[in-house]
């Protein structure tokens, strides 16, 4: 099935990939690689019928969140375009349902990033035994943290939970029976999270809008 709209694709389902490329790329810092299909042929465009957008990206560096994947698909989007002479704009919003994957290597950038080291702080000041959180490890499908008071002290480590509740992202620490609700954006809504791979992957759906 999915053959036949690549074969079905036209020039406006191409432009149109081109076009929302750029613009994803100048919200991000860095994308090592995207691809994006549009299933429609252009008569549906016109019509304002596009029965799929599918976009996945990899080693992603939007506002200094680091994701080592991310894939995005929305499906049946209608009146979605409009054409003004020669150009085509985005005319409504619309739901996407996204996966983002994560690796240890990935987090532990982003917590010493100085955009992101108030969660680090959060983190340490609210779920942790020790006073500072020192590296993020995830070993056979399990997150450790490493923390201790200060440099000069032995460092602990701890095991981490992290869970889907009510559409929120929540860090666990079952040990000292302690939980924080991660900072997300109130649109996005969270489904589910696991750990594959020794990759977190957490799977969300959220409206979006140009």
């Amino acid at each position: 099935m999915l053959s036949n709209w690549i074969q079905e694709k036209g020039i406006l389902a191409k432009l149109l990939e081109k076009g929302i490329k750029i613009l994803i790329k100048k919200e991000c810092k860095n994308i090592g690689a995207i691809n994006i299909d549009i299933y429609a042929s252009s008569f549906q465009i016109i019509r304002g019928n596009i029965k799929k957008i599918y976009i996945i990206a990899k080693e992603i560096n939007y506002k200094d969140l680091l994701f080592d994947e991310i894939e995005l698909e929305s499906n049946d989007v209608k009146n979605m375009f409009k054409i003004n002479g020669r150009e085509l704009n985005l005319r409504n919003d619309f739901i996407i349902k996204f996966k983002v994957s994560l690796s240890q290597n990935s987090l532990n950038k982003v917590l010493t990033s100085h955009s992101w080291h108030w969660i680090k702080q959060m983190i340490s000041n609210e779920i942790l035994n020790q006073g500072s959180l020192e590296d993020i490890n995830i070993n056979n499908n399990q997150i450790f943290i490493k923390s201790s008071e200060d440099s000069r002290k032995l460092k602990s480590k701890e095991m981490i939970n992290l869970k889907a509740k009510e559409g929120k992202l929540f860090l666990e620490n079952n040990a000292h029976k302690k939980s924080i609700k991660i900072p997300i954006e109130d649109k996005i809504y969270i489904k589910n999270v696991d750990i594959k791979n020794n990759l977190i992957n957490i799977y969300a759906n959220s409206p979006i809008s140009f």
